[in-house]
């Protein structure tokens, strides 16, 4: 079973650019949301396409289901959806802890948010000095949610 199990914050400072392996561009856009919360995603990375299938369980535990897609398909996909979000990812080593930060781009400008998958939910979790505020959980904060209401139409950002 395809089991995510991931917590989310927002930064505070610039301090996480010293961490950095790797940077990806990623765009991506949602087929649908079903009644009973299940969501399927279509993201472009680089000459990469997938197919997600995810469901929020519990606490900050999720199902997802990703399959590779013919980038034509996909390409086609997103052409075609109005709620899309695009955004640079930076993947960073911190004490020996693979951490994710999301730079939203477009309407989500300036956001950023930070991500780290643990293997359960009772790991044992230092957070660095970039952290701030936890917002796993949060739906606004979503990116299916950020889609239908960008971040820089919020009245008060972070």
């Amino acid at each position: 079973m395809a089991l995510e199990i991931e917590r989310r914050f927002l930064i505070k400072n610039d301090n996480w650019k010293e961490f950095i392996n790797k940077k990806i561009y990623i765009e991506q856009g949602y087929l649908s949301k079903s009644l009973d919360g299940w969501i399927i995603r279509v993201r472009l990375i680089g000459k990469n396409s997938k197919i997600t299938f995810k469901k929020h369980i519990q606490g900050f535990t999720n199902f997802e289901f990703e399959y590779s897609i013919p980038l034509s398909d996909a390409k086609v996909m997103i052409s075609n959806l109005s709620n899309t979000i695009k955004k640079e990812r930076f993947f960073l080593e911190v004490e020996k802890k693979s951490w994710i930060i999301d730079c939203f781009k477009e309407n989500n400008y300036p956001l950023e948010i930070a991500e780290i998958e643990l293997s359960d939910e009772k790991e044992d979790l230092l957070l660095p000095s970039f952290i701030s505020k936890e917002i796993t959980g949060m739906t606004h904060y979503s990116n299916f949610s950020l889609t239908n209401n960008p971040f820089s139409k919020w009245k008060e950002n972070i």
